[in-house]
């Protein structure tokens, strides 16, 4: 499965990166993430950057272990998940386009295990429909939060 949303936003593309690799404050600003807990943070990149996040889906808490796999500063970076029998991608990439910031968030699953591929078989359009209000909902917060605060 693979969801992907844009937003445009009125701040310059380092005012951005700034705001979407502020790991440890982003739940003042993400209405769904309830909890950050770090555990593990290299000094010199985000590449390695490791945390444990908390945020309501589907009307339910759920909590993963994230990291980021690949960063490039000011341009992107992706992250990885692995739970419930799936590898979950995401990556945030910042364009400028113009005056404004075109901010883009991807999402990917690939089941990995008979279960899994199950579920995602069955209910994979329903998922699907879920992951894109969800993340249409976390750009809409980083928008706002980039254009009312920063």
């Amino acid at each position: 499965m693979e969801v992907s949303q844009k937003v445009l936003i009125k701040q310059p593309v380092e005012t951005v990166w700034k705001v979407i690799t502020d790991f440890k404050n982003c739940t003042n600003f993400i209405s769904s993430i309830k909890k950050i807990e770090v555990l593990e943070e290299p000094k010199e990149t985000l590449i390695g950057f490791k945390w444990k996040e908390t945020r309501e889906m589907f009307g339910k808490e759920a909590t993963e272990i994230m990291w980021i796999t690949e960063a490039v500063k000011n341009e992107y970076y992706q992250t990885r998940a692995e739970s419930h029998g799936a590898i979950y991608i995401s990556k945030l990439v910042v364009q400028a386009k113009g005056d404004v910031t075109q901010l883009s968030m991807s999402f990917s699953s690939s089941a990995q295990t008979i279960m899994a591929k199950i579920i995602s078989s069955l209910m994979g359009f329903i998922i699907k429909g879920s992951m894109k209000k969800a993340m249409a909902k976390d750009l809409k917060d980083m928008k706002l939060h980039l254009e009312s605060n920063v």
